[in-house]
């Protein structure tokens, strides 16, 4: 399922069309499975594990032959500068609507927190609302929900793992910063060993963002049923790490392509692309810290 040129790219002002590829469906079907495993687990359907694990490993793999497929039409000259181009324009448009899918949650934190509870609390004009819809309401944030859905929980402080796991970030995004520069100098063993301090800063992070789900869920009763505040905490720090995770993936396949030689000083958007997602990932957590955790 390589991906061989339509033609002859030994001219660097024609675009280079591959051939059409396989590899976009078999990445689909293991995600699929990924999410049909996670779906049985919160709805308690107990299929067991068996569809998230072998899809998974499904993925990454489909994920890791993909990747080495672009890296080798890159490393052999088929991308001119058109293509560079394009590149470039896909990356910024794959980053503007990742931002609007943060921008509908943080709306939808916005909306329970600052209307909806007001709201249906008779606040001001909307005390109408609040006589029709629940009389007995009272608002509050965080708020469990009608009839307090899922118990009572404690939230978890800002100062705790949520600032150590800011610091890590930032920290994360120096890092990089300074492997950039460092390959742009065309100093190749410095820019490897940051980027290595990179990777091993994001998945601190992410041992860190497990230890506190699992002490969420098992010491403050903070759950996926602990009403809108749960629901929009989870959605938000949930798909935050899954962008870190991938982010992560994606920093320690542009090192090992650094250490087989990959990239040159002045060409290495494949670089540069993974440091403009990092950035992204950095910027939407410190929006996370003040507004999920701080305020």
């Amino acid at each position: 399922m390589a991906s061989p040129a339509s033609h002859d790219t030994s001219d660097n002002t024609k675009y280079f069309v591959p051939e059409p590829s396989a590899w976009p469906f078999a990445l689909t079907m293991g995600l699929v499975s990924v999410i049909i495993g996670v779906w049985s687990y919160l709805e308690d359907q107990h299929i067991g594990m068996a569809p998230i694990i072998i899809g998974a490993a499904w993925a990454f793999f489909i994920i890791f032959r993909w990747c080495r497929g672009v890296a080798l039409e890159s490393e052999s000259g088929k991308y001119g500068a058109q293509v560079d181009r394009t590149y470039r324009w896909a990356m910024s448009w794959f980053i503007f609507s990742e931002v609007m899918f943060f921008a509908a949650f943080f709306g939808a934190l916005y909306y329970s927190r600052e209307l909806t509870g007001p709201w249906l609390g008779g606040v001001g004009a909307k005390l109408s609302t609040h006589l029709t819809l629940w009389p007995n309401f009272e608002n509050s944030w965080p708020s469990n929900g009608p009839a307090a859905i899922g118990g009572a929980f404690k939230t978890i402080g800002a100062w705790g793992v949520p600032f150590l796991n800011t610091c890590l970030l930032l920290s994360s995004g120096v890092t990089i910063t300074i492997a950039h520069h460092a390959l742009k100098e065309n100093k190749r063993t410095l820019c490897i060993v940051f980027m290595w301090f990179t990777v091993l800063l994001g998945a601190t992070f992410l041992w860190y963002q497990a230890h506190e789900y699992m002490h969420a869920y098992t010491k403050l009763n903070l759950t996926l049923g602990s009403g809108i505040y749960g629901s929009t905490f989870f959605m938000l720090t949930g798909f935050h790490g899954l962008h870190v995770t991938l982010g992560t993936l994606m920093l320690i396949i542009i090192t090992l392509r650094l250490m087989n030689g990959h990239f040159k000083p002045d060409s290495h958007f494949g670089f540069e692309g993974v440091a403009w997602y990092w950035h992204f990932v950095d910027v939407v957590w410190v929006g996370l810290f003040i507004f999920v955790y701080v305020l």
